[in-house]
């Protein structure tokens, strides 16, 4: 049997126990033929085999980003930036640079604005916004995207200048004058400003209403959303990520992937959920049912569903056990009260479909879990593998409770105060130092038996699977004498391969570079085993391969 695409001379990491180390592979059609020397590899070789020598560079199976928002994260490309940036004047200078460049009077949105941009102990409002536009409504949000601040005249034409009733956890504060002060904390608060948009916010749709747009977008709307799908497919082809758990959805992104793939430029496997939110009935789950059963394939499937049970630690909107270090009458209030998620636990349980909620304070993740635990006892023990996302801080009780359930953590690198960029306040303050060592704890997870798989929630993050490892491996601690839970390569490559594709029980498929699997594969332009951890970020994908097809190439 002849080859159509060989890889030779490279360092690989298969994460295939039985043969860990490699130095060349061979590749027919979608699958993996061999992976062994590079004598057996060229014996697979014809006259029309593509060759790429990997130069002594690491070789690894495609990176599996397990958590991220792909039509979210692509139309923010093209947003007004302000990560690193601190200070008024700073954001001044950048805004001024923006508006220049894109003239016109919609709505301008802003991105990876930390919540001390202006200094840790004076809060950004609409006054310092209205010094970057005072005659253009401006939507700019925190890099976890739980909080944006708006200026002046966007609060005012969306009409909540002078506050809004709103739904659990969801708050437009309000500052002395009786105006609100332009934070706006969760969806309920955010959306009437981001609806302001003229050209419309599908993008978004998936994670804000969990709907499909209303009316259907015309054939030439329908173009514009594929261009920046692809855009954001070749964002995550040009890291290595050769498939996708994506943490928000509708049918509406499900049939945009599906036409690319019927065009043949679907260049990542994409896992898309029904996103359940509060304001929904039980019988609504019958549309995750109807999803998973449309798509299944291995490059677009559906079959789980997503849930959001509290907010984030920066702006008290984390769900807690025990009261905020810093405000001791406050826990959080959750999205969903813990009776309320149960029964969406069980029912979805109950129809055989995974389940992965984003459970930010400890408190969150005990609502989950006992959710979890519920559907357990109600519909019999099976192979789930449910979920928690992020599991920022959790109760020390709690841990054991991954590896009893089966349960999956679902953590980012980049996150923890300190790391990839991010300031240490408001965060530790408000979660206090005695719980500092059970936050963001891989380790102590990792020894209870949990199984972690790692992502970037782009576009929270920066996307970057090897900045995320590199973080993982470098992390700072915050005080002497906690748990060091920095990460070995090892342990961060098997939680961005192996381990994620078990996380959509596709680890009998993919995660590993095996004979008979399919043909992902990330080849770098170094040799990481022996790139210093702190400078992995510097490390580039050279060539990108997603079922068999080159899919980036770097300089070509």
């Amino acid at each position: 049997m002849t080859a159509d695409l060989i890889i030779i001379n490279g360092k690989f990491l298969t994460q295939d126990e039985a043969n860990p180390k490699a130095e060349a592979m061979a590749i027919r059609g979608n699958a993996i033929l061999s992976v062994g020397t590079v004598a057996e590899a060229k014996a697979l070789a014809g006259p029309e085999t593509q060759v790429i020598d990997a130069q002594g560079k690491t070789v690894l199976p495609g990176f599996v980003e397990s958590h991220m928002h792909l039509f979210g994260g692509a139309s923010e490309l093209d947003h007004m930036q302000f990560f690193g940036v601190h200070g008024l004047e700073n954001m001044q200078k950048v805004a001024k640079a923006y508006l220049a460049t894109h003239p016109g009077d919609d709505i301008v949105f802003g991105q990876q604005c930390d919540y001390i941009i202006i200094g840790e102990h004076e809060p950004l409002t609409r006054h310092h916004l209205d010094t970057l536009s005072k005659d253009r409504p401006l939507l700019v949000f925190s890099p976890d995207h739980h909080t944006a601040w708006a200026n002046t005249i966007a609060l005012e034409r969306a009409g909540i200048l002078k506050g809004r009733k709103l739904g659990p956890g969801n708050e437009i504060v309000m500052a002395a004058d009786g105006l609100a002060s332009g934070e706006l904390r969760e969806g309920q608060a955010i959306d009437p400003v981001r609806e302001l948009s003229r050209v419309g916010d599908r993008s978004h749709l998936g994670i804000v209403t969990g709907g499909e747009p209303d009316p259907y977008p015309t054939a030439e709307e329908f173009e514009h959303d594929l261009g920046v799908i692809k855009q954001g497919l070749a964002h995550c082809a040009r890291h290595g990520i050769t498939s996708i758990h994506n943490m928000d959805g509708n049918i509406y992104q499900l049939e945009l992937l599906e036409e690319l793939e019927l065009r043949g430029e679907l260049t990542a496997r994409v896992r898309v959920p029904f996103h359940f939110k509060n304001f929904m009935k039980i019988a609504d789950l019958e549309k995750a049912s109807a999803m998973a059963q449309r798509w299944r394939s291995e490059m677009l499937s559906a079959g789980f569903v997503k849930v959001f049970v509290d907010g984030v630690i920066d702006s008290a909107t984390g769900v807690m056990v025990e009261p905020y270090s810093d405000n001791p009458s406050w826990r959080g209030e959750p999205l969903f009260t813990a009776e309320h998620f149960a029964e969406v636990a069980v029912e979805a349980d109950r129809r055989g479909l995974q389940i992965a909620v984003h459970a930010i304070g400890d408190g969150a993740v005990r609502i989950v879990l006992d959710g979890y635990e519920k559907a357990l006892k109600a519909n019999g023990k099976r192979d789930s593998r449910h979920r928690v996302e992020h599991i920022e801080v959790i109760h020390p009780d709690d841990i054991p409770r991954f590896r009893e359930m089966g349960v999956i953590a679902s953590m980012q690198p980049p996150h923890p105060p300190g790391n990839h960029g991010l300031p240490l306040e408001p965060y530790l303050s408000r979660i206090g130092e005695n719980r500092w060592q059970y936050a963001f704890a891989w380790n102590t997870l990792r020894d209870a038996g949990a199984r972690i798989a790692f992502a970037t929630d782009w576009p929270v993050s920066d996307i970057d699977p090897l900045w995320s490892i590199q973080s993982a491996m470098t992390r700072p601690m915050w005080k002497p004498g906690l748990p060091d839970q920095r990460q070995t390569l090892t342990q961060s490559l098997r939680s961005y391969t192996h381990d994620g594709a078990y996380t959509e029980f596709m680890e009998h498929r993919k995660g590993m570079l095996k004979p008979g699997l399919l043909a992902d594969v990330v080849i770098l332009d170094a040799d990481i085993e022996k790139t210093d951890p702190a400078k992995l970020k510097s490390v580039k994908p050279a060539a990108t391969i997603c079922d068999g097809r080159v899919v980036y190439r770097a300089h070509s």
